[in-house]
């Protein structure tokens, strides 16, 4: 897989939130989505003690959840971190990434916000947009935006809003369990939205792509760590 679309990532914050203004405007918030056989989950995760990231991504069969692909990426982020820009940190690692992947997936859902954003261009809406690819963002937590708790059953949800504008949900995904945020990414509705993270989490709160990618990023992670080499005797001068 590679973007349709490029920009330079080598910007300073101040950049970074006019290029996110300018990319904003090209997220489509209707349905423009085929038919949906295979589905991705991307997640990213920070090593706790330098600038090293994971990256990684499972791909599944739409209806059973099954893996059929899995894949993983070890970088070192460049850009600072910025609250608002995190996309900037993550996705030169996930392009790297998803260049590596054979099954394209038709529909991708993120760990992290589409346009429940300030900007209305978290991650999965800025992947979306870059690889002009039906995105769906699924964050553990709320970023912006006010809500009402959804009743306790699965499948209930409210709307969250920013403003007079409805910029996600708060969807419940197993019954008294906290909700998980919805929001468009991009070519997804956020009704579409909504029903695909459902289908994702039959049994636990994170949808399945998420857990899944998440899980292969640790293994990934620990592989790594017990192939390295030992550190050598010290140098003396």
């Amino acid at each position: 897989m590679q973007p349709v679309l490029q920009h330079p990532w080598d910007i300073t914050p101040s950049q970074a939130i006019a290029l996110q203004q300018l990319l904003s405007q090209h997220v489509i918030r209707q349905d423009q989505v085929g038919a949906i056989t295979r589905i991705a989950g991307i997640d990213v995760a920070y090593h706790k003690d330098n600038d090293t990231l994971i990256a990684s991504i499972v791909v599944v069969d739409a209806q059973s959840l099954e893996v059929i692909e899995e894949r993983a990426w070890a970088d070192t982020t460049v850009f600072p971190y910025v609250p608002g820009l995190f996309s900037f940190r993550e996705l030169p690692s996930i392009i790297k990434l998803l260049s590596t992947v054979t099954c394209r997936p038709d529909l991708i859902i993120c760990d992290g916000q589409g346009i429940a954003h300030p900007r209305r261009l978290g991650l999965a809406s800025h992947l979306g947009v870059l690889f002009d690819i039906p995105t769906i963002g699924c964050g553990k937590s709320r970023y912006i935006g006010e809500f009402t708790p959804p009743a306790n059953d699965r499948g209930a949800r409210s709307d969250l809003v920013d403003g007079d504008e409805v910029i996600g949900a708060a969807l419940r995904t197993q019954q008294n369990i906290k909700p998980v945020f919805v929001s468009v990414g991009h070519r997804v509705s956020l009704e579409t939205a909504c029903q695909w993270v459902l289908h994702a989490a039959p049994h636990y709160r994170l949808p399945e792509t998420t857990r899944l990618a998440d899980r292969y990023g640790r293994q990934f992670h620990e592989q790594r760590t017990a192939l390295a080499p030992p550190p050598g005797p010290p140098t003396v001068c």
